[in-house]
C-alpha cells in the first residue's frame, strides 16, 4: 500500500555514496510522544486541540487491563493515537514510508489531514509511501483504531470474541516508524539457499528494486555473503531498470563449500549485503541475517542436515497480563529463550497469527525452529473475509521467509474445516513466494476423515486430544502417506475422563490437577516418539493467555508456564529434557506442603522430573528412597521420571525433604524443601539489569514467595505494594494479590523515553517485608 510519488530526481542522493556500499535505510522510531483517546472525527485535524488526551509511548493498549478478567467491551471502541513529528534536514530529499508493525485490529491513519487507506487486520505489517504530504517541521499523525469485533481473520463469527480461543485488546500494539530511502532503493531481498547438502551448495537471491525515477546511465546490484564480517562470496549483475515501481532482480552465489551450517545446537547465521549502484556509485543497501540449513518432513520423520531429528516443541501465545500483545522486542526475545533454553524446545508453533519479528529474530539465534501460522481458529468468513487470508498468508510469507528459524508455513486457519478452494490458493500463494519450506495446517478428526479428497499441503498436522483406553494420553498413528506430525496434544483435554477440556492447571487450584500436567506432556511425547512416522509433537502449550473458551475469569490454563511466564508444576518435564554436562535438573512434580490442601504431603507414586541417573530421598534426614527412571513405561524420553511415595500422617508431617542426584555414583546436585512456612521468605528479582530509555523497552519484575531453601511456597498469599522511584512506570495491578496466583506474580517496569538515570522499585509483601531492586537505564 503507498501513495504516488512525484517523479523528482535528486541528484545527491543518487550521486553520493556513505561509504562503500552506500547507506542503508534511515528508520526513525515513532514510538514515543503520542496522545491517546476515544475517537472523534475532529481528533483527526492537525490543529485539533489533544491536552485533554492521555499520554502514551508505544507497544500500548487500547485499555486498562489486569492479568484476568478481561472484557471485550473494555477495547470494543474507536480510538485515535496523534503524533507530531519533524523530518531531520538530512532526510530532505529522500522517499520517506510510514511503517506500522501492528495495529489491533484496523486503522485509518491521517497524515497533515490527508486520510489515508484503511487497513484491514492485526497481525501483519503495513507501510505508506508520505513523500508528498510532509510538512518538514511541522507533521501531525493522526491514527483512528477501530478495535470492534469487525469481519477480519481471525474474527468475523456473529457469536463475538467467545467464537476464537484467544482474546484480542485493540491498539498500536507493535513500533510504528518512519523509513528513509533514495528515490532508488531495494524494498526487499529473499536470499534462499539452495541444495544446501550438496557440494553445488548455493544462494540464490531475489532482488526488488523500487524506482520513483529513471537514473541516467548504469544500474547493477551488487552481493557479499558474510561470516562474522569476512566475505565468503561475492557477485555483481547489471539490471535493466526499464519503467519506474517495483523490478526483481536475481543474482546467485556460488561454491559455498565451507558454509557453516544452521542447526537447532549450533545456530550459525550468515549476513547478506545487497548494494544498489548507479555509474558505479553505491546508492543503497540492504542488509539481512540468513542461515544455512535443510529441514525436511518425510515418512520416516524430520530431518535436518540430513540427521533424523525428533521435533520437541510447544505452541505459544504472544499475550502478556496488564497490556495484551503490547511487549517491546526484550521482553518478545524472552520468551524464545525460556522455549529454548528453560524448556529446551526445538520448535514452537506461533499460535495462532504471525508474532513479533522479534521474537522470530530470537529463534534465529537461540536455534528454535518455527512453524509460523496464518491468523485464524476454527471460523472461515465470506468471500472477502477468504481474500483477506490469502493476502495474510503472502505479507507473512514475505516479511518472514529469510528467518532460517522458520521450517514450516501454516497456511490453514486452525482446527477450520477443509475448504478445497481457500487452501488450494493458500498453498499456492506460499509456494510462488517461497518455495523452499513445505506448507501444512492443523487438521481436527473432522477434516481429517475426507483429509485424501480435499487436503492440499505437504505435512500432515493434527491437534490430538484423544485418550487410551486406561485414560491417559492417546496419540493416533500417522495417516501413511504422507509426512505427519502433531501440531498440538495434551492442553486441558481430560484424559482420564475420556472427554472434555477441564483439566485447569492454575497454580492457585488443585494440587493433584496441577501433578497431571507434567506426566500427560511426557506420556505424549514418549509415546509419539514410538511410532517412527511421526515427526514429533507441539504440545498445547507453553504460556496461559486470555481467552473466553474453557477459561477460568478469563484465562485459560494450559500453560506448561504461567501468564507471567514463571513455570508451573508442568514444567518440570521439559526442564528436565536436557544434557546435564550443559544443566543439572532436580524437578519435583509436587508440593512439600502440609496445608490445608495437601494435609498428607504430596501422596503416593509422585514424579520427579530429573536428567540425572540416580535420586536419593531423605525425610528429615532419613534416607527414605533409591530412585532410578522409569524408562519401562516412559522408553522414549531424554529422561524419564522417577517415581516414588510420599505420604504422610497429617498429625505428625514432616518437615525437611532432601533429594541428592548421581551421575556415575557422583552425588552431582541437591535440593531441599521445607514445609514449615514460618521461615518463609519474600524474593523479588527483575530479569533485566539495565534498560534503554526510550519509553518503550520494559523487563519483567519476579515477587514470590518461597521456602527457606529458596523453593516455591504452594497456595502462599499476600499482597505486595509497589513503589517506584527514577524514570520508569510500573505495569500491572499495585497492590498485587499473591493469593490469586498462587504466591507468585509479576509486574513489569517500562522506562520514560530519554531518561538515563537508574530506577528503583521496592516491592513490600503485607506480611513478609520489602525488597528493593534497582534497574539501570542507559541512553537509546
Amino acid at each position: 500500500m503507498a501513495l504516488a510519488v512525484r517523479p523528482m530526481l535528486n541528484q545527491h542522493v543518487l550521486a553520493t555514496p556513505a561509504g562503500p556500499t552506500g547507506p542503508a535505510t534511515r528508520i526513525l522510531s515513532l514510538d514515543a510522544g503520542w496522545r491517546f483517546g476515544k475517537f472523534e472525527p475532529a481528533a483527526t485535524v492537525p490543529d485539533f486541540r489533544d491536552g485533554a488526551l492521555a499520554r502514551v509511548n508505544l507497544p500500548h493498549c487500547a485499555a486498562p487491563l489486569s492479568w484476568q478478567d478481561w472484557e471485550p467491551a473494555a477495547w470494543e471502541n474507536v480510538w485515535i493515537y496523534r503524533r507530531p513529528f519533524s523530518l531531520p534536514p538530512e532526510l530532505q530529499g529522500f522517499r520517506i514510508f510510514l511503517q506500522f508493525d501492528g495495529v489491533m485490529v484496523n486503522a485509518t491513519p491521517t497524515l497533515n489531514g490527508h486520510h489515508l487507506p484503511t487497513h484491514l487486520g492485526g497481525y501483519l505489517p503495513f507501510e505508506y509511501e508520505i513523500t508528498q504530504l510532509l510538512n518538514g517541521d511541522n507533521n501531525l499523525l493522526a491514527v483512528a483504531v477501530d478495535a470492534r469485533w469487525t469481519s477480519v481473520p481471525p474474527e468475523g463469527s456473529l457469536h463475538g470474541p467467545s467464537r476464537i480461543d484467544y482474546l484480542e485488546p485493540g491498539g498500536i500494539y507493535r513500533p510504528v516508524s518512519l523509513r528513509a530511502a533514495p528515490l532508488i532503493f531495494i524494498r526487499d531481498v529473499f536470499a534462499k539457499p539452495v541444495q544446501v547438502l550438496e557440494p553445488a551448495r548455493r544462494v540464490d537471491i531475489i532482488c526488488s528494486l523500487d524506482a520513483a525515477v529513471l537514473p541516467r546511465g548504469k544500474v547493477e546490484v551488487s552481493v557479499e555473503l558474510l561470516n562474522k564480517g569476512k566475505i565468503l562470496a561475492h557477485a555483481r549483475q547489471a539490471v535493466d531498470l526499464q519503467r519506474v515501481g517495483k523490478t526483481e532482480a536475481t543474482i546467485s552465489l556460488a561454491r559455498l563449500h565451507d558454509i557453516p551450517l544452521w542447526d537447532v545446537d549450533d545456530p550459525r547465521l550468515c549476513d547478506v549485503m545487497t548494494t544498489l549502484l548507479v555509474n558505479g556509485q553505491p546508492v543503497h543497501n540492504h542488509r539481512l541475517r540468513i542461515g544455512f540449513r535443510d529441514a525436511r518432513f518425510e515418512l520416516n520423520g524430520f530431518f535436518l542436515n540430513g540427521r533424523r531429528l525428533q521435533i520437541f516443541g510447544l505452541n505459544r501465545h504472544q499475550y502478556y497480563p496488564f497490556v495484551g500483545a503490547a511487549m517491546p522486542a526484550r521482553v518478545q526475545r524472552r520468551d524464545a529463550t525460556i522455549l529454548r533454553h528453560e524448556l529446551n524446545c526445538n520448535m514452537v508453533r506461533c499460535s495462532h497469527y504471525p508474532q513479533s519479528e522479534a521474537f522470530l529474530s530470537a529463534c534465529d539465534e537461540l536455534g528454535l525452529m518455527v512453524w509460523e501460522e496464518v491468523p485464524g481458529w476454527g471460523y472461515l468468513g465470506d468471500a472477502s473475509w477468504k481474500d483477506l487470508l490469502v493476502r495474510d498468508v503472502g505479507e507473512m510469507v514475505l516479511r518472514d521467509r529469510n528467518h532460517p528459524s522458520i521450517v514450516i508455513w501454516g497456511v490453514r486457519v486452525n482446527e477450520s474445516a477443509n475448504d478445497v478452494e481457500l487452501y488450494r490458493r493458500t498453498t499456492a500463494l506460499a509456494r510462488s513466494l517461497d518455495d523452499s519450506r513445505p506448507a501444512s495446517g492443523s487438521m481436527t478428526p473432522g477434516s481429517r476423515k475426507t483429509w485424501k479428497e480435499s487436503w492440499h499441503e505437504d505435512v500432515f498436522a493434527f491437534d490430538d486430544y484423544h485418550s487410551a483406553p486406561d485414560g491417559t494420553v492417546g496419540i493416533e498413528d500417522p495417516v501413511g502417506e504422507v509426512p505427519y506430525m502433531l501440531s498440538e496434544a495434551v492442553g486441558q483435554f481430560n484424559y482420564p475422563a475420556r472427554r472434555g477440556f477441564d483439566n485447569y492447571y492454575q497454580r492457585a487450584g488443585d494440587a493433584a490437577v496441577q501433578k497431571q500436567q507434567a506426566i500427560f506432556h511426557a506420556q505424549a511425547h514418549s509415546r509419539a516418539e514410538a511410532k517412527p512416522g511421526i515427526c514429533g509433537v507441539i504440545a498445547w502449550c507453553a504460556f496461559e493467555y486470555p481467552s473466553l473458551v474453557n477459561a477460568i475469569r478469563g484465562v485459560k490454563y494450559p500453560g506448561v508456564y504461567d501468564m507471567f511466564r514463571i513455570p508451573k508444576l508442568g514444567a518440570s518435564f521439559y526442564l528436565a529434557q536436557t544434557d546435564p554436562r550443559r544443566r543439572l535438573v532436580l524437578e519435583p512434580n509436587f508440593y512439600w506442603d502440609f496445608g490445608p490442601r495437601t494435609p498428607l504431603g504430596p501422596g503416593p507414586n509422585i514424579a520427579i522430573f530429573s536428567n540425572c541417573e540416580r535420586l536419593e530421598i531423605f525425610v528429615d534426614g532419613r534416607h527414605h528412597a533409591s530412585l532410578r527412571p522409569d524408562t519401562g513405561n516412559y522408553p522414549h524420553l531424554r529422561h524419564a521420571p522417577f517415581f516414588t511415595d510420599l505420604e504422610f500422617d497429617a498429625a505428625t508431617p514432616p518437615e525437611l525433604l532432601r533429594i541428592d542426584g548421581y551421575l556415575d555414583d557422583e552425588l552431582a546436585l541437591t535440593r531441599s524443601f521445607s514445609s514449615d512456612s514460618r521461615r518463609d521468605r519474600f524474593v523479588c528479582q527483575a530479569d533485566d539489569r539495565t534498560l534503554t530509555g526510550d519509553g518503550s523497552d520494559s523487563t519483567r519484575l519476579l515477587v514470590r514467595v518461597v521456602d527457606r531453601f529458596g523453593a516455591p511456597r504452594a497456595f502462599a498469599g499476600g499482597a505486595v505494594s509497589f513503589e517506584i522511584a527514577g524514570p520508569g512506570v510500573l505495569i500491572g495491578d499495585n497492590p498485587l494479590d499473591l493469593t490469586a496466583t498462587g504466591g507468585a506474580a509479576a509486574v513489569w517496569i517500562r522506562t520514560l523515553p530519554r531518561a538515563m538515570n537508574a530506577i528503583r522499585v521496592t516491592a513490600t509483601h503485607a506480611a513478609l517485608g520489602a525488597m528493593m531492586t534497582e534497574i539501570a537505564v542507559q541512553a537509546p
